[in-house]
């Protein structure tokens, strides 16, 4: 286990190298584990016109899902300083949607130290993902038999 952190930690250190933050200075990279021992890495990308700028989460999960994975086991996101740089909402939904409450994130500093380790379900809880999509879509479909 303690490898495979090291090489996500590596891996998030190199694609905050690649981040695009000229407004903010502040520049992140995360990098991300599948079932599989894939690792699949994104760095955040800042625009002229703000709210068009990309978290580095985003980056990660199209690079996951592109590659034709569809469960983070793990993700590691490294900060550009010493205070906690942890997903935002959106982010942490994001991730929800191809993990759980038991997917590993590990939040570090900018020289790769871990400063917080949690699960998505501290993060996000109670959250909303596909099961609440699908339970409606049975709802709906026996709703419909019903009616008929």
């Amino acid at each position: 286990m303690d490898s495979i952190l090291n090489d996500l930690i590596k891996e998030a250190k190199k694609a905050q190298a690649h981040a695009h933050a000229p407004y903010s200075d502040h520049p992140v990279g995360v990098a991300l584990l599948t079932n599989d021992g894939t690792i699949h890495s994104g760095c955040n990308v800042e625009n002229a016109a703000y709210p068009l700028g990309n978290c580095a989460e985003p980056g990660a999960i199209a690079d996951m899902v592109k590659k034709g994975h569809r469960y983070i086991r793990m993700l590691v996101v490294v900060g550009p300083a010493t205070s906690l740089c942890t997903p935002c909402g959106g982010c942490r939904q994001r991730i929800r949607e191809f993990g759980n409450d038991h997917t590993h994130i590990y939040v570090c500093d900018v020289k790769g130290n871990i400063m917080l380790s949690t699960t998505l379900g501290a993060l996000l809880p109670h959250s909303f993902g596909p099961e609440n999509i699908d339970e409606t879509k049975k709802l709906a479909e026996i709703r419909k038999l019903s009616n008929e």
